[in-house]
């Protein structure tokens, strides 16, 4: 019964956390927009199959890394956000799509991409260390497998939305505005994640 209880709390954390903004969610709601949902798939399947290996790794005792050598923690944190200042300059000059079809001269994150950029994700570090401290009862296993399935719907939503977006953002200044936008909100979604 107790581990029913701990597991219903474990699936309402990584649904909380997987939905909310953050710059996994931000970049694919402006690649659902600028490509398209098919086009954004590889990325969507990136960011859970990396976010599952970053549990299953921080689970089996990678955190404890940061316990012992926490001057690594503010060095990800500076890597992660000139990385991820690079990324929101890139969706805020990506070009639009042609009219053919939709492809645009740029193309989507990939999938290696995507699961690679979870090393650099304050808010995927945050989400791990928080769930393997709390959950860790459960197993690595077990919590790996709740945060893959519901990661999964979750970010889907969001390239989702982004590409019912296209129906408005038809207009390249349209989709240029919205571009800068989404890359303003990826940097200032991880701004107080670097405070911490």
């Amino acid at each position: 019964m107790e581990t029913s209880a701990t597991l219903i709390a474990l699936t309402g954390f990584a649904f909380v956390t997987s939905i909310t903004p953050g710059p996994n969610n931000l970049m694919l709601l402006a690649s659902g927009t600028n490509f398209g949902w098919r086009r954004s798939l590889p990325h969507l399947l990136g960011i859970s199959f990396g976010f599952g290996v970053m549990l299953a790794l921080v689970g089996l005792g990678l955190g404890e890394v940061f316990t012992r050598h926490p001057g690594l923690h503010d060095d990800l944190k500076w890597a992660s956000l000139a990385y991820l200042l690079y990324l929101a300059f890139k969706v805020a000059t990506a070009a639009p799509p042609s009219a053919d079809a939709g492809q645009g001269a740029g193309k989507p994150m990939g999938f290696g991409a995507a699961a690679l950029f979870q090393v650099v994700n304050p808010k995927a570090w945050a989400m791990a260390l928080t769930a393997v401290t709390a959950y860790s009862e459960l197993g690595v296993a077990a919590m790996t497998a709740v945060f893959v399935l519901v990661n999964l719907p979750c970010c889907g939503s969001w390239a989702l939305l982004g590409e019912q977006m296209r129906r408005w953002l038809h207009r390249p200044r349209a989709l240029q505005a919205f571009n800068w936008g989404a890359a303003a909100l990826m940097v200032v979604s991880v701004l107080p994640m670097l405070h911490g």
